[in-house]
């Protein structure tokens, strides 16, 4: 069985970070495709996975040529039964492709937030980075996994995991995406996006270990899969 994952890369800003600790720990390769570049995405053959990182896009935007072909490359992945490890925008994605909605939150989670876990031992409750507008509805046939007062948060289905929350991200990481949205959080009433990222410097470790986790538990489910 391949140890090699593919992993779709959204933005010089959005790198794999934990997911890439954690996969040089457990041996297992990433093979990282920069999508952002318009370059053809690779072939499917010979991954044991497919992650897909944050995007400053959502699922729905369509008319974004790369948003519309990595639509069309998670479907084929989920038609072959390759396992899936949605997060953030990769979540939505999933989601959107097993037949879930793509909607505006009723508010942005940014920042630190928990989450409330129907199997901590799978998805711990955090708290987890977040950074996100939107948010998708629970797939048919998916199963909860974990959610909080703006929406879903964790789901399985099959060997698939989709998240909303950013497992794979730093507080370095957000903290550029929080001076990009600069001018966003401020029509928001938020001054200052790191700092509010720095109050959870505590959590970084347990959020580091609790990533670790929920990756395994992913693993798991592409070992028993049957890819």
């Amino acid at each position: 069985m391949s140890t090699v994952g593919l992993v779709l890369q959204h933005g010089e800003w959005g790198p794999p970070g934990v997911l890439a600790e954690w996969a040089a720990a457990r041996d297992i390769e990433l093979r990282v495709h920069r999508a952002h570049l318009g370059e053809p995405l690779p072939e499917l053959d010979g991954h044991a996975f497919l992650a897909s990182l944050g995007s400053a896009h959502n699922p729905d935007d369509r008319h974004v040529a790369e948003v519309a072909a990595e639509l069309r490359f998670v479907e084929r992945a989920v038609d072959r039964g390759v396992p899936v490890l949605g997060l953030c925008f990769g979540g939505q994605m999933l989601a959107r492709v097993l037949g879930g909605r793509i909607e505006r939150a009723p508010r942005p989670e940014l920042g630190w937030h928990a989450v409330r876990s129907v199997d901590p031992q799978v998805v711990p409750e955090g708290p987890w980075l977040q950074w996100h507008y939107h948010r998708f509805t629970l797939p048919p046939g998916a199963e909860l996994l974990a959610d909080s007062p703006v929406g879903v948060q964790a789901f399985a289905h099959g060997p698939h995991l989709g998240v909303q929350f950013h497992p794979e991200s730093t507080i370095e990481i957000v903290a550029e995406w929080a001076r990009l949205d600069a001018e966003r959080i401020a029509g928001l009433g938020m001054d200052d996006g790191t700092a509010l990222l720095e109050q959870g410097r505590h959590l970084a470790d347990a959020a580091r270990a609790a990533a670790f986790r929920l990756f395994d538990a992913f693993h798991r489910r592409t070992q028993t899969s049957g890819t």
